[in-house]
């Protein structure tokens, strides 16, 4: 079983992400992660830019962004980007991609909702080929290229794993099929992700991808006063996903004492997540200290 945590995120002191990130390490996290969210009123800072940040902080501890909505971007610069992160970091980084849904305000963008699927699907293996290959010539539906070197290429071969992010069945088959993993939303509930496993598992045996993995985003909050925990996330998260048609979100949260908590990600465990992405949303150093003195040790 491995653990990462969330990288502070929110409009962040640099200094005390540099000391997160060191005692992250300090204390064994396999994993250091970001989110992205482009447009909101929550102070979100770039997952880019923070992962680079971050590689110039660290040393061992793999470092990731759970999900880039990549049909809002365009795959030749992520694809150069991401690249770049993994030379920076000596071979350390994990790309989570997903479709976003057809909510999201595609026209600030230059894109647009219709053919969703194929245009995630065309750039991903565009990216892919940019990763992989001396020279591209691609003559896709919404990208061309001819003859198109990227140099230098990532340090992980073939490339950084992929994981997806996904809440349907379809779209855990298409990660199983063209990805690394499947990482669960923490805006989706433990019982959810549940009834997924199962798909992923039988999508494994199909396409014969014994080494895909599993992951859940947890949000969380450890409080010896549940109530106050409660509060706490369901005004965090009402804030992070504030104008998504998402509803009350506090159901998506594990949260509570210490046994609260351990229970509550007992069960992500059992529902067979092999990784586990913990995301307190305030207090992150308190919490993460908590999480290891007080949680983890309680999980079989």
């Amino acid at each position: 079983m491995r653990f990462s945590v969330a990288i502070p995120q929110f409009a962040v002191d640099p200094r005390e992400v540099r000391r997160f990130l060191a005692r992250a390490e300090e204390l064994g996290f396999d994993g250091a992660w970001t989110q992205e969210q482009i447009i909101g009123s929550k102070p979100v800072i770039s997952p880019l830019e923070l992962l680079a940040y971050a590689a110039a902080c660290t040393e061992r501890i793999r470092l990731g962004c759970a999900v880039f909505v990549t049909p809002l971007r365009n795959p030749v610069h992520l694809a150069k980007s991401i690249t770049s992160l993994d030379q920076l970091s000596g071979g350390r980084i994990d790309v989570g991609v997903g479709t976003g849904g057809k909510f999201r305000p595609f026209a600030a963008f230059d894109s647009s909702p219709e053919h969703l699927v194929t245009r995630f699907t065309e750039g991903l293996d565009l990216m892919k080929r940019l990763w992989t290959e001396p020279s591209v010539t691609f003559d896709g539906r919404f990208w061309q290229l001819k003859d198109a070197p990227m140099e230098p290429k990532p340090v992980q071969r073939p490339h950084p794993p992929v994981w997806f992010g996904a809440n349907h069945p379809n779209a855990v088959r298409r990660a199983v099929k063209l990805g690394n993993g499947f990482i669960g939303a923490g805006s989706s509930t433990t019982a959810a992700f549940t009834s997924l496993v199962p798909v992923a598992r039988a999508a494994m045996e199909e396409f014969d991808r014994p080494d895909f993995m599993i992951a859940k985003r947890v949000y969380l909050a450890v409080d010896d006063d549940a109530e106050r925990a409660r509060t706490r996330v369901g005004e965090a998260l009402g804030a992070l996903y504030a104008g998504f048609p998402l509803g009350d979100l506090t159901s998506v949260a594990v949260y509570g004492t210490p046994d609260d908590v351990a229970r509550g990600l007992q069960e992500v465990k059992d529902a067979g997540a092999e990784m586990i992405l913990l995301n307190p949303l305030f207090d992150e150093h308190e919490q993460m200290e908590r999480l290891v003195k007080d949680v983890l040790p309680q999980l079989t």
